[in-house]
């Protein structure tokens, strides 16, 4: 049986950033985090390796987020202030990205959506 990857395409609300994700599995890793980003953030993400996202289209649109350890890297639209993806902290060989990205999704067949515990990880102190 050979794989079939599926080609998805996303984009921020404004439309300013674009982006594609090769699915070999269909959506992989759909979970929702607790950490206190994505919390805060309520998205849907779904993970693909580094090579099976790319930003077509505004790259220089994309804003940056960081913070404590700086190993996450959070990516924004600067115009719309949509998330789109981020390369993930637990596993930095992936990209997180933001399910309501996509075109056409219907977000209630996804089916069950799981949950990670970003919230366990231990931080860095800023402070002394």
């Amino acid at each position: 049986m050979e794989n079939t990857v599926r080609t998805e395409k996303g984009s921020c609300h404004c439309g300013a950033v674009e982006f594609e994700v090769d699915l070999e599995n269909g959506y992989e890793n759909v979970r929702r985090c607790n950490c206190s980003i994505c919390s805060r953030k309520g998205a849907i993400m779904a993970a693909v390796p580094l090579d099976r996202l790319r930003v077509t289209r505004g790259a220089d649109k994309l804003s940056l987020y960081q913070w404590n350890t700086k190993a996450a890297r959070h990516y924004f639209c600067s115009i719309c202030g949509i998330y789109t993806h981020h390369q993930r902290r637990s596993v930095p060989t992936e990209f997180g990205f933001n399910l309501a990205c996509i075109e056409g999704i219907d977000l209630a067949a996804i089916g069950p959506i799981g949950a990670s515990n970003g919230a366990a990880q231990t931080l860095v102190s800023a402070g002394p």
